[in-house]
């Protein structure tokens, strides 16, 4: 590979890690004027309030039963919110940014919360 095509490919590598790292700051910021905990700091079976940007939603079936799937990601860390029952909701695609109130729990390592109230922003 040649140096200049290198010094392009690090150039293009850099802008998208500074714009991810932006994009993380902004959620970070409209978390905290609206006084939600991020993601990162909220404690295992807590009840807390959320804000981020989905980052992808999946109709994944749990037990026979439909289950849509969506992460939710602030800048800090992510979290997968479930709606059991449910094949799809208006307004829950991916892009969307989002304010959830519920209980954090693990489960298979992964941060989730079941059944969260929401309100679409």
């Amino acid at each position: 590979m040649s140096t200049d095509v290198k010094g392009r490919l690090r150039k293009s590598l850099s802008k998208w890690a500074s714009s991810a790292d932006m994009e993380a700051r902004e959620l970070k910021e409209d978390a905290v004027k609206e006084g939600c905990c991020p993601v990162a700091d909220a404690g295992d079976r807590q009840r807390v309030e959320l804000r981020g940007s989905l980052r992808t939603v999946t109709l994944r079936p749990r037990g026979g039963v439909p289950a849509l799937e969506a992460e939710l990601y602030d800048g800090s860390a992510l979290i997968t919110l479930v709606w059991l029952g449910r094949r799809r909701i208006a307004g829950i695609e991916p892009g969307r940014a989002i304010k959830v109130v519920g209980r954090v729990g693990v489960q298979h390592k992964v941060r989730v919360m079941f059944n969260p109230r929401y309100e679409l922003k």
